[in-house]
């Protein structure tokens, strides 16, 4: 199930000077140019710190907002070490790269995937986030596991270059560390 984000415009006439002559001309207001999409994320995207992924990932309501991995729907079947219910998202950037068959996730990419028991419960959310320079040894990616109370798994050792994150997803390192499905654009 793909989301879609809608947005709301609102459109005001104000007439400020009183009722106009019918032979007035009519002055259209002008839109503001949109920021684009990759600078507007790029003045928001947390520092590299559990605190600030998860105000972030909050902030950004993002099971609400952002798209699902293309293919995959919510609670598809998972593999271990994740859970046994899967469902991933895509912030604004990842699902770009990913729609586009790009073949690696530009800096800026999160990806969040809830891992659920069998019995549908949320039992962790994993998150990898792409950070120019961070750690070129795994492909730039920042890691980390939250439990569904908000604390970072492991007693808060679940969080940056996470060893056991990285060497998992070091046999996707051709698709840019990732092993949900192909960026390729197949």
């Amino acid at each position: 199930m793909r989301r879609v984000r809608l947005v709301p415009v609102l459109l005001l006439v104000v007439s400020a000077c009183g009722p106009r002559d019918a032979g007035e001309p009519v002055e259209e207001a002008s839109e503001p140019e949109a920021e684009p999409a990759a600078a507007q994320q790029a003045q928001t995207l947390p520092e590299a710190s559990a605190e600030a992924v998860l105000a972030y990932l909050t902030a950004a309501d993002f099971r609400n907002s952002w798209d699902l991995w293309p293919g995959k729907g919510e609670k598809y079947e998972g593999t271990e070490p994740h859970g046994a219910l899967l469902t991933t998202y895509l912030n604004p950037a990842a699902a770009q790269a990913a729609a586009d068959g790009a073949g690696q996730m530009p800096p800026g990419a999160i990806v969040v995937k809830d891992n659920f028991m069998p019995d549908g419960m949320l039992g962790a959310s994993t998150v990898m986030y792409k950070i120019e320079g961070y750690n070129p040894e795994a492909g730039d990616w920042w890691w980390a596991k939250f439990m569904p109370d908000g604390t970072v798994d492991m007693d808060g050792m679940a969080q940056g270059r996470v060893e056991m994150c990285i060497g998992c997803h070091a046999k996707g390192a051709d698709n840019d560390y990732l092993l949900t499905g192909s960026i390729a654009g197949q």
